[in-house]
């Protein structure tokens, strides 16, 4: 039978979690029967048909799903459908099936709507329907009727098979199949045979390969033998004259491949040669067809026949096309030209040059001699859609083809290289072209598609796009955002903007997909922002990066090696004190996930944004086994901070829940009840995800409640909380996230990108810290009683942007600059290859004498977001990467504050000697006068300020020249700042006296403030 799990079925509010449960029982709970039991199952889905432009785009040209029967009997498809529904759809689009039989062990294809681009199958489908799928995420189902189903979450005896892929709100089991893209489709694990009726563990995303009725039969069960994979080329384009070879080979996983034969097609001055047999079982065997100088003008069209241990063949088309050697009509240089595009854009030339790289989709050739002229390029890049068998490196090969200038979407300028290539003949072998040496930061236009060699050491600035495309963004040096360092608008700002932009270069991998194996990772399984590469040498590319747009790439001709110049640390470092707090943005811990599940296993579950609660709300985890990976992750990281009280922002808005469910598991691996929680103030804002504290009983107590600002301008409003030290000494904190720099509105207002580096919402952004300071601190340390405050947290405001400038401008000393800033670059955010700090510890002017030192632990900036929990898009390999350790648990650097809180007074009567003078009585004042002599006796300073208090004064007498008074006593704020050793105070004493009697007291001298 098929398990699902329905929304429906539990949908009480959660209670605040306990101790960790054993997630193995809480898996166990999630089954329940709902579908009907069929051996005819969904086994690929594709979404993406026709989608994207570039290297990502969809190569397919039309959506699809396609059935297998996975059981031992004929099953008849008569009167049944493939439906559709988006991922939280209510309605449901039909595709009737044809009146099939289906054998055991046959695939049947349903071929759905097509988009703009990709290329038609030649898998021809069994049955055409026109649904529009989505790419992502979305719900599928197989029908034995063709009424369409009802509602978001359909069972009984009708649907056969469902699966929900991505986001989709429905799906059996525990989790939903993985999210797709226009490269990847959901694909039925064992070659459609496993069924557990989980979506989640059945599924896996793999390169979309439609399989129709006509397809092999996989018979479930039984020993299947792998295929033998053969790889040739499709051509081989000589010129009549020139022998030439292409390179072919096979393999098979469970088999080993002991022949080949040219099949059909084989014709005198074409041979096989130099066959090499696999000497395993999923080795590779290989073998060259050669082509002599004598064939004539013409194709040869061939069939390469490959056999195994296994009597199986496979074979592969190829065409030896032999045409007549066109002559030389530019050089590359000429071809380049020194202009920003091509001289002989858009014609037909050929040119000559050896072969330095070759690349997925074609190759880089360079003119070994060169102009002499540094403003032209001496290499270029020929495209040809897939890597051309017949050169090597080295090889001096003529080209004929069209000169374009390749212009990548976003991108500022072209790039000039040979397309729709007719002739590709090497004339020799065995050359070398002498790489040019460059300097980090030169102009690379004039170096497009050269051979290159970096003289000095780049620095990684950037691995947020490893995983995905293989790209590490270099420069010399890390390099800073701008408005961490200079006020906004300055010229200092807009010149380091530029400087920084010329500097960059992206070191590709070769690659222009998803790299089966994740590149440059080194064997501590990292690498990090801030480590150096020597000697980097490569060819000079232009094209698409991540995150968007185009830059100058490096393609590398031998594997880059890198240093360890920014090692990972332990734990945070930084000066003792008495109170140590940490800031931490947790990003998007969420208890409830994306797929409408939450920690306890209830579906139908959703986030709350304003007054809409939708499972479309929900960030952070996809599902369960996303959730343990990211929690685990996340305590690691608080476990190694070991701070007293710890602001988080980017958890979930669900009152008390998720931060409960936090705290508990960190109590949990510290294998005591160490932390206990801020309860949540009376407004926690509209978004989905709040700010929070926790903190450590056994070293701070709580003062009041927690107290927050619901002010409009705030949807994630302020959280203060004073704390009481073990020495007594109070101090607030105020965790923040001010609103983001994203998500830009439409228009051109004030909180419109203004181009001046400080991203959209920037006006909020003042208004928000502007009442921060001039209204809510107010009112907490109005409510403290003490005027030390602590602002902590993720300002989305980089160091000397104008909310900061808001914030010290009213007194509020930054530490990071006064800490941190001294030794290096304060950062805690890398966003688009540069470094910052939105992390903040500002300090109020009484409190900032208190700071004994602030640091950013750099766990998370400067590591790869391959290695973070979140398995979108991730093949195997890069799944591999991930463990539990603190590394990468979020995208932002946690900063952590020394506070040494000092009393606000201190005794010193014993360390002075106190003498006083007789007083005398001044009849026309009435008054009674006299000094009270302080002598330090310590031996040391003593610093002030001073205080002299005269604790038991006679009752019935006043000291008129008393400051203040203090613990029912009065005191004199006493002149000077320091005592040196030996050196006397002297202080005034004035009294009114109206009995005239004697006048009692016990002088107290202390330092500090009353």
């Amino acid at each position: 039978m098929k398990n699902t799990r329905s929304p429906s079925s539990s949908d009480r509010a959660a209670a605040s979690p306990g101790r960790l449960t054993v997630l193995a029982a809480l898996l166990a709970s999630l089954s329940a029967p709902a579908l009907a039991a069929s051996d005819i199952v969904i086994s690929q889905v594709y979404g993406a048909g026709g989608n994207g432009s570039g290297a990502t785009a969809a190569t397919l040209k039309h959506d699809f799903i396609e059935l297998f029967n996975r059981g031992a009997a004929p099953v008849s498809l008569n009167g049944w459908s493939v439906q559709y529904a988006s991922s939280a759809g209510t309605t449901w689009q039909v595709t009737p099936l044809t009146n099939v039989t289906l054998q055991p062990g046959q695939y049947y294809l349903v071929q759905e709507a097509a988009g703009a681009g990709g290329t038609a199958t030649t898998v021809t489908a069994d049955k055409v329907g026109t649904i529009p799928m989505a790419a992502g995420a979305a719900k599928v189902a197989l029908s034995n009727s063709t009424t369409a189903l009802t509602g978001g979450t359909p069972t009984g005896g009708a649907v056969m098979d469902f699966v929900g892929y991505g986001n989709a709100n429905f799906y059996e089991g525990t989790g939903a199949a993985p999210t797709l893209g226009n490269l990847l489709s959901a694909y039925r694990n064992n070659d459609g045979c496993d069924d557990s009726d989980n979506n989640a563990n059945d599924f896996g995303a793999a390169v979309p390969a439609p399989r129709n009725t006509a397809t092999a039969l996989r018979v479930c069960g039984q020993t299947q033998n792998k295929p033998i994979v053969p790889t040739c080329p499709a051509t081989l384009a000589l010129a009549q004259g020139y022998a030439g070879a292409a390179a072919l080979s096979a393999t098979d996983a469970d088999g080993g491949v002991n022949a080949a034969t040219i099949l059909g097609g084989a014709v005198a001055g074409i041979a096989l040669v130099d066959f090499t047999a696999a000497t395993e079982a999923g080795g590779v065997a290989t073998a060259s067809l050669a082509a002599t100088s004598s064939l004539a003008v013409g194709d040869y069209p061939l069939t390469i026949q490959f056999s195994n241990d296994q009597q199986q063949t496979a074979t592969c088309p190829l065409t030896v096309k032999v045409s007549g050697l066109a002559a030389v009509t530019r050089t590359i240089p000429q071809i380049q030209g020194a202009g920003p595009a091509s001289p002989d854009n858009g014609t037909v030339q050929t040119a000559e040059g050896v072969v330095t790289l070759k690349v997925g989709n074609g190759f880089f050739m360079q003119d070994a001699a060169g102009d002499g002229d540094p403003a032209t390029s001496d290499g270029i890049f020929v495209f040809t859609s897939s890597a051309p068998a017949n050169v090597q490196l080295g090889d001096k090969a003529r080209v004929t083809g069209t000169v374009f200038e390749y212009t990548p979407t976003n991108a500022t300028r072209s790039y000039t290289e040979f397309k729709d290539v007719t002739a590709v003949v090497p004339m020799s072998a065995g050359h070398a072209v002498t790489p040019a040496n460059v300097a980090p930061g030169a102009a690379l236009a004039p170096l497009e598609g050269m051979l290159v060699r970096f003289t000095q050491p780049l620095t990684v600035n950037q691995a947020e796009y490893l995983g995905d495309r293989g790209e590490l963004t270099l420069a010399s040096g890390r390099l800073e955002i701008p408005t961490n360092r200079h006020p906004a608008r300055t010229p200092e700002a807009y010149a380091l903007a530029a400087a920084n932009a010329a500097g960059v270069i992206v070191l590709d991998d070769g690659v222009f997909t998803t790299p089966a194996v994740v590149p440059y990772i080194g064997q501590d399984g990292t690498v990090r922002v801030g480590d150096t590469v020597t000697d980097l040498t490569g060819v000079i590319d232009y094209g698409a990066i991540g995150g968007g747009g185009a830059a100058f790439k490096l393609q590398p001709v031998s594997a880059p090696v890198f240093s360890r110049s920014n090692p990972r640390e332990a734990a945070p470092v930084l000066a003792a004190g008495n109170v140590k707090v940490a800031s931490a943005n947790v990003l998007n811990f969420f208890t409830t996930f994306t797929n409408g599940r939450n920690v306890e296993g209830q579906t139908g579950q959703g986030c709350k944004i304003g007054a809409t609660t939708s499972a479309s709300n929900c960030r952070g985890a996809d599902n369960l086994d996303e959730f343990v990976k990211q929690r685990d992750k996340i305590v690691a990281g608080l476990k190694a901070l070991d701070a007293d009280v710890v602001g988080l922002m980017e958890i979930q808005n669900n009152g008390d829940y998720a931060l409960s469910y936090l705290t508990n598991a960190l109590n949990a691996a510290i294998g005591a009840n160490v932390y206990a929680i801020v309860p949540a103030p009376a407004a926690t804002g509209t978004d989905a995800i709040r700010v929070a504290m926790m903190y450590k009983p056994a070293r701070v107590t709580l003062v009041g409640g927690a107290l927050s600002d619901g002010d409009g301008v705030n949807n994630r409003p302020p959280m203060a909380q004073t704390f009481q030290a073990a020495n007594g000494e109070k101090f607030s904190l105020i965790v923040n996230h001010l609103k983001s720099k994203g998500s830009c509105p439409s228009g051109t207002g004030a909180d419109a990108d203004q181009g001046d580096s400080q991203g959209c919402w920037n006006a909020t952004r003042i208004q928000q810290a502007n009442r921060l300071v001039n209204s809510f601190v107010p009112q907490v340390v109005a409510a403290a009683g003490d005027p030390d405050v602590l602002l902590i947290g993720d300002m989305n405001s980089y160091g000397m942007e104008d909310p900061i400038a808001a914030i010290t401008g009213a007194g509020y000393v930054n530490q990071l600059e006064r800490h941190i800033r001294p030794q290096g670059t304060p950062y805690s955010y890398v966003f688009g290859g540069t470094s910052g700090y939105l992390d903040h510890a500002l300090a109020s002017a009484s409190l900032s004498p208190q700071v004994a030192g602030a640091a950013e632990w750099h766990v998370n900036a400067d590591e790869p977001t391959v290695l973070d929990y979140n398995t979108d898009g991730k093949n195997d390999n890069a799944k591999s990467l991930y463990n539990a350790s603190a590394y990468r648990n979020s995208d932002h650097d946690p900063v952590v504050v020394s506070l040494n809180l000092q009393p606000k007074y201190v005794e010193l009567t014993a360390s002075v000697k106190l003498a006083a003078q007789g007083l005398a009585f001044n009849r026309a004042t009435q008054k009674f006068t006299g000094n009270l002599y302080v002598t330090n006796t310590s031996g040391a300073a003593l610093s002030g300020p001073f205080q002299l208090k005269l604790d038991g004064l006679t009752s019935g007498v006043t000291l008129d020249n008393a400051s203040g008074s203090f613990g029912g006593a009065p005191y004199i704020t006493a002149a000077g700042a320091t005592l040196a050793p030996g050196a006397t105070l002297t202080v005034p004493l004035v009294f009114t006296n109206p009995s005239k009697g004697a006048i009692n007291y016990t002088a107290r001298f202390y330092r500090g403030a009353f």
